[in-house]
């Protein structure tokens, strides 16, 4: 295939998920003799133009100047540049800020876009724009040629709204495998003796209420939050500065302090609700860290009776009072890794892409 991956910030990753995913595959498909191009940021630390046999195409990208509004130009560019390329398939991950310049894709290209998760349910943005929101979630679905959902709730989701089917493709995770407690002394904690959660500081990740179970208990353990610290990360670091056991470490790209972290904590929250298999997740599973989640499909869907689930702050606090759920760590981490092997290995998932990706061509 003469594959195009389009919809990202670029690899190799330094943002979030479809990055990392972007990362993965586009080098499994170089890997594999495919001719993969991603579109990377103009600004993004990585200048070359090549990657891992990967092409990569450097567009320019306004955001660092003017918000939000520069994802929409950023991704004009992107497929203007598709335009004057000749790709088989043109994998679009995410619909937000593509969609309005549906009209532009090149018509000899397979349009195959990933859905994401239902990005106008997120409370951070405003009312006009959770309805444009919805709008582009429309014109994503519809005048795209095919849809992968990476969660079955998105899945029945898209049929049931629009009547289209979608190809159920979750993301990926790797076994974490070579844990080293030493790394735990450069964040001043000690082997089960703290929780904590990784996500981006957004409301729909049931930080706060996170923070005020856990605030309200007796727990004598700290707890780590790791996201960039954006204007609703400050309210919140401004909200519990008078609790010392509630640290702030910002954002952390280290995979290797990301793992160690994960494996060595007594509780790892996951409080995201809004989305599809979220990648924090997979690799909270796969570091064998023992999982409190948001008590929803998407959650419940991947983790099934392997976690222990939250609703409120109560729930929380109630979970440190009793402190009782550390006993299922080794039989809830076993089965959790046992699904990444088996359904969530970036071997399967690439695979899998890349299967259905040659199955549309054929087709």
């Amino acid at each position: 295939m003469r594959i195009a991956i389009l919809g990202t910030r670029g690899v190799p990753n330094n943002h979030g998920g479809f990055e990392q995913f972007a990362e993965y595959f586009s080098k499994y498909l170089a890997e594999n003799e495919h001719e993969v191009y991603v579109f990377n940021s103009h600004n993004h630390p990585y200048q070359e133009k090549m990657w891992e046999g990967v092409h990569i195409l450097h567009e320019y990208d306004p955001e660092y100047k003017i918000g939000t509004a520069g994802q929409f130009i950023y991704d004009l560019n992107c497929i203007l540049r598709c335009r004057k390329m000749k790709f088989d398939i043109i994998l679009q991950l995410g619909y937000t800020s593509s969609s309005i310049w549906s009209f532009l894709f090149p018509k000899k290209s397979v349009i195959v876009t990933n859905m994401d998760g239902l990005e106008w349910k997120r409370s951070k943005y405003s009312k006009n724009t959770r309805y444009f929101l919805k709008r582009a979630e429309k014109w994503g679905a519809m005048y795209s040629d095919f849809l992968i959902a990476d969660s079955v709730g998105i899945q029945d989701y898209l049929q049931n709204k629009y009547n289209k089917t979608s190809e159920f493709i979750p993301y990926g995770a790797s076994i974490f495998i070579d844990a080293s407690e030493n790394i735990l002394s450069d964040y001043g904690v000690i082997k089960r003796k703290y929780s904590m959660l990784i996500a981006r500081m957004e409301p729909e990740n049931n930080i706060e209420t996170i923070l005020q179970g856990f605030h309200k208990s007796n727990s004598k353990f700290p707890f780590l939050v790791i996201g960039k610290l954006n204007k609703y990360g400050i309210y919140l670091k401004e909200k519990y500065k008078e609790d010392s056991r509630i640290k702030f470490l910002g954002a952390i790209y280290n995979q290797e302090d990301l793992n160690n972290l994960r494996y060595y904590s007594r509780y790892y929250f996951h409080g995201h609700s809004v989305g599809g298999t979220n990648p924090s997740l997979l690799e909270a599973m796969a570091s064998k860290a023992l999982i409190i989640a948001h008590d929803n499909i998407f959650n419940k869907s991947i983790l099934a009776e392997n976690a222990e689930y939250f609703k409120s702050h109560l729930d929380i606090q109630e979970i440190f009072v009793k402190d009782q759920y550390i006993k299922y760590k080794e039989v809830f981490c076993l089965n959790n890794t046992n699904k990444i092997k088996d359904k969530y290995s970036w071997e399967k998932i690439n695979a899998h892409y890349e299967k259905y990706l040659i199955g549309l061509l054929s087709e």
